[in-house]
């Protein structure tokens, strides 16, 4: 096998039963950009901004060269495609904590527990790699079947900010919720 050969699949980062995470690539940049555009994607992350091609460019570069953040593509292990993209943002390392957000990028792979995948992926490098103590994230009220996901994880709601996204002439609460480390391990490393 030659190192063209070898390069044709993906690295796969951190990988589960269904789906894996792994870094962004060059010619990741042009799926993601119309990801961005999704209509039910952008009204589920509160997303107002246009964004050019060039612009995502120069974030995905900034983001993949940051300290404090691990942002990484869900991509399925049965035929590569990513279907979204995951992150661990604003780590503070001297607190122990980061921001998480989730993002998937279709109708056809809403509703099939790939987003939960992906999250418990990310914990168990959050909490066992990183060491980080305690995750957030925040999620529009609307949103329902984000917040049933992220309670199943195991997630739990600290607080609302009321009022705080305006999107299609109306106003909505972000709820806050955020998991512990200990709260993480008593629910996937019982007996371990």
């Amino acid at each position: 096998m030659n190192s063209a050969q070898r390069n044709t699949k993906p690295v796969r980062f951190l990988e589960g039963e269904r789906l894996y995470l792994r870094p962004f690539n060059q010619e990741d940049i042009a799926g993601y950009y119309e990801i961005l555009f999704h209509p039910e994607m952008r009204r589920l992350t509160g997303t107002r901004q246009a964004f050019t091609i060039d612009g995502v460019r120069r974030y995905i570069e900034e983001k993949s060269g940051s300290p404090d953040t691990i942002m990484l593509l869900i991509a399925l292990s049965d035929d590569d495609q990513f279907i979204g993209d995951i992150a661990l943002q604003d780590i503070d390392y001297v607190n122990r904590n980061a921001n998480m957000r989730i993002a998937i990028g279709s109708d056809e792979h809403l509703g099939k527990g790939y987003g939960p995948e992906a999250m418990r992926l990310l914990l168990e490098y959050a909490y066992g790699i990183l060491n980080l103590h305690r995750i957030e994230l925040q999620v529009f009220d609307y949103n329902q079947r984000a917040i049933k996901a992220y309670e199943k994880v195991g997630f739990k709601r600290e607080g609302v900010q009321r009022d705080a996204l305006y999107y299609q002439h109306h106003y909505y609460d972000s709820i806050m919720m955020s998991m512990l480390e200990d709260e993480y391990r008593a629910k996937y490393h019982r007996g371990q």
